[in-house]
């Protein structure tokens, strides 16, 4: 995977999740992959965003969501498609119809993969005949930290390094990706524990 050739699409299921968006944008401004969206993601993420600040008792959860969002915008204003126009021809119904709007983003952006935790929703053999693959965000980050080990470690160093709130040691990171499931993640950073 290159910059200048590979596109992840990312979902809002992926995008909710801050070690897994963290993680996934790390690796894109260290330019493993090139990061794509659509604003109805960003609406969706910005949604569910909302209702998991509520649900942990945070005040001004509509300023925070945002902030967060505006965040990735500002972080990567290339990374907005716009998928409006003719809708999505498919031969077979998605498990979820409400989905469509990912996969158009994905055609559009001549995205290769769907990075979502959804992957029952986009079945291979819809997929596959337009060259796109689901991934779930744990599989997708493990496989692109293997693709440069030493740049990736880096990458996930500089980010565990700007964590304010709370800080922590390079044993507690794994913890916290074990914790938010991202299992394989974990795995393949625990050799580079000391570097991380």
């Amino acid at each position: 995977m290159f910059a200048n050739r590979y596109t992840a699409l990312v979902d809002a299921c992926s995008l909710v999740s801050a070690p897994r968006r963290d993680l996934l944008l790390s690796l894109a401004e260290a330019e493993f992959f090139r990061v794509r969206w659509s604003a109805r993601i960003l609406d969706e993420t910005k949604t569910a965003l909302q209702k998991i600040l509520t649900e942990r008792g945070f005040d001004e959860t509509v300023v925070r969501a945002g902030r967060i969002i505006g965040a990735m915008d500002s972080a990567f204003p290339e990374a907005l498609v716009n998928p409006d126009g003719e809708p999505l021809d498919l031969t077979v119904r998605l498990p979820d119809p409400n989905d469509e709007h990912v996969i158009k983003a994905a055609v559009q952006t001549q995205a290769q993969a769907i990075v979502t935790e959804n992957i029952r929703d986009f079945p291979s053999d819809i997929l596959a005949p337009m060259g796109i693959e689901a991934r779930t965000a744990d599989d997708f980050i493990a496989d692109t930290i293997e693709l440069d080990e030493g740049r990736a470690v880096a990458a996930i160093r500089n980010l565990r390094l700007r964590m304010q709130r709370p800080e922590m040691s390079a044993e507690a990171y794994l913890r916290s990706l074990e914790a938010h499931g991202l299992l394989v993640t974990a795995s393949v950073l625990s050799p580079h524990i000391d570097s991380i």
